[in-house]
């Protein structure tokens, strides 16, 4: 089946470069790419048009002028911009592994929405890594990242697991399986019939209050943390304020608390359609 891939991106087109590298090279290729641009200048999108040019991907570019983080707001627009039943989520400073889509295709499920992880890396490695380093694999190998700045970690098994193993991790975690927008995934339909991301929210938890909910809405998470795996390239938050964290907070307390699955500033906004019988 082919599916969508949806990322974001703003004004980083040397990290947005090395992400589409990774789709590049993906084991299962039946997908588009939906890029939400959230306001990026011209060299963004030359990068873009570049690779539509020279891809065998399909690549669409769906951009709106700048206007602070409205990260919702681009998104929502991706999903409206999508032409198959299934969309992966992740974000354009986290470079997928091979089997990336592959993992998140293996695993979708009816009635579910996968959650995925990440593996953060420190800014001296993010830099070092090449075009070279994603083809050939490198960018995911612990020795060749920890060669190029990456400390030790118990973290390493996100990137080391295999076969069964990755299986019992995914098990056995304690971490709840909640949307995370750098690598989740769910049915087309299940987003929109929540209304996609809540506009009125900035940065800090977005992700994490559509993924509430759809657990409102009986669509429950699966976890892919140690099987769909991704590299989070480093950078600077400016848009990482007190002010939008706390009024996140309080939005996502307000979704479990009332146990609501529309938000009315979503794709559409306003009330839920009502359904005559």
């Amino acid at each position: 089946m082919k599916v969508s891939v949806i990322f974001s991106t703003y004004n980083n087109p040397a990290w947005l470069e090395k992400v589409l590298w990774g789709f590049e090279c993906q084991t299962y290729m039946d997908f588009e790419i939906i890029i939400a641009d959230d306001g990026s200048g011209e060299p963004t999108n030359e990068l873009i048009q570049r690779f539509q040019r020279e891809s065998k991907l399909k690549i669409i570019h769906v951009w709106h002028p700048d206007d602070g983080f409205q990260k919702s707001a681009i998104l929502n627009k991706a999903i409206l911009a999508s032409t198959t039943d299934y969309l992966i989520f992740t974000d354009g400073d986290c470079i997928p592994r091979k089997d990336f889509v592959q993992v998140h295709v293996q695993n979708l499920e009816k009635g579910r929405f996968l959650s995925g992880g990440y593996f953060m890396l420190p800014m001296e490695t993010s830099l070092a890594i090449t075009q070279t380093n994603i083809v050939n694999g490198e960018a995911f190998d612990t020795d060749w990242l920890h060669a190029h700045g990456l400390g030790r970690s118990y973290r390493w098994l996100k990137l080391i697991s295999k076969g069964w193993i990755q299986n019992l991790l995914n098990a056995i975690t304690p971490t709840n399986p909640t949307w995370n927008g750098h690598n989740s995934s769910g049915w087309k339909k299940d987003i929109v019939s929540v209304n996609g991301f809540n506009e009125a929210m900035q940065y800090g938890g977005q992700d994490r209050e559509l993924g509430e909910r759809l657990e409102n809405k009986k669509i429950r998470g699966k976890q892919i943390r140690y099987s769909a795996v991704c590299v989070h390239l480093d950078h600077k938050r400016g848009y990482n304020t007190q002010e939008s964290i706390k009024k996140n907070q309080a939005i996502r307390k307000e979704t479990r608390d009332s146990g609501r699955a529309w938000t009315v500033s979503g794709i559409v906004k306003g009330d839920a359609p009502t359904t005559e019988l």
